[in-house]
């Protein structure tokens, strides 16, 4: 084993661009979950929109700008579309309904009717739409060395990608802290603890509601172009694992804190590639094949999910008294 090719692979993973997205969308989720105790099962959903909405208007000839715009707007209308008719439920019923509504975004993306559109099943290829993102780089083409990390500086798994990946992640994290110390966060932490004390206050619970919810769409769907920008759009890839995924990631580092995503999702790719790598080289080939070893992976992420529930619910840097779940 090349110890120190395994080292700089599983550090190449702490700040790689699928890292970034999943930490983008976890922050999501905690806007959701961590902030206003709103149980969505379905943030795949809103990555999954984010990356249509880029591609497809990247593919019809628009701007980035643009493409970026309508990727959020879709965002916007699916949390709006989403929200009107559940933000009453509450607990497990909730979770019920935004887990179907990202499998309806899913099918809907793999249907053969939307062929021209979506590329059904086989998705978007990735050459179709990450021309503008690259040719917004202001670095020559080429690659460059940092330390023992060679990647190039604007194709797809490129120094340009990491950049802005982790300068939306610290905006977006600059944003949550912001939001928690503001009135309209401590709203939503009311919410959280008691959505009916916060109603007798004379606040609009469902407006706020609302409001986390298309903030924390919105970031999902950003998340979700980062996430498909180094590789092609396929719905089945953003589908329901995706989700538990984010939920391990916000769980692992702690919800209702500003970093505890940052760090859940640096451990947990970090993890799953040195888990991984070594079993590839430690596991003879008739005991487990690649497939068998890249299968056992996620088994450990969902076994990691299930102690993280059990044994530390509130994750590495969160409060339990933070963690609220209302399942009423």
């Amino acid at each position: 084993m090349d110890l120190s090719n395994l080292l700089t692979n599983v550090a190449g993973e702490l700040f790689a661009p699928t890292t970034a997205a999943f930490a983008l969308a976890a922050i999501g989720l905690n806007v959701h979950f961590g902030l206003t105790g709103l149980l969505n099962m379905g943030q795949a959903g809103f990555m999954l929109l984010g990356a249509y909405g880029f591609a497809i208007s990247t593919i019809a000839g628009w701007p980035l700008w643009a493409a970026v715009a309508v990727a959020i707007a879709c965002a916007v209308v699916f949390a709006v579309i989403l929200g009107v008719p559940t933000l009453k439920l509450r607990g497990d019923y909730l979770a019920i309904v935004t887990i179907a509504a990202a499998e309806i975004v899913r099918l809907v993306g793999r249907s053969t009717a939307l062929t021209d559109l979506t590329g059904a099943s086989n998705g978007l290829l990735g050459n179709s739409f990450k021309h503008t993102f690259s040719g917004a780089s202001p670095f020559p083409d080429g690659n460059f060395t940092l330390g023992p990390f060679t990647y190039a500086l604007n194709t797809s798994n490129s120094w340009w990608l990491r950049l802005v990946a982790w300068a939306l992640v610290a905006l977006a994290c600059l944003l949550v802290w912001r939001l928690m110390k503001s009135p309209w966060g401590r709203v939503l932490k009311g919410i959280r603890e008691d959505e009916d004390a916060v109603r007798a206050l004379g606040k609009n619970v469902f407006s706020y509601k609302m409001q986390a919810l298309v903030l924390g769409g919105v970031l999902g769907a950003l998340a979700g172009i980062l996430f498909v920008l180094p590789r092609a759009v396929q719905p089945d890839a953003l589908g329901r694992p995706t989700t538990f995924w984010v939920w391990t990631i916000l769980l692992l580092g702690g919800a209702a804190t500003v970093f505890g995503p940052i760090l859940g999702s640096m451990i947990f790719w970090a993890s799953l590639m040195l888990i991984k790598s070594v079993m590839r080289v430690a596991v003879p080939p008739e005991v487990m094949t690649v497939g068998e070893i890249e299968a056992f992976g996620w088994i450990v992420v969902g076994v990691t999910l299930m102690l993280l529930i059990i044994f530390r619910p509130q994750g590495i840097m969160g409060d339990k008294k933070e963690l609220a779940i209302d399942a009423r």
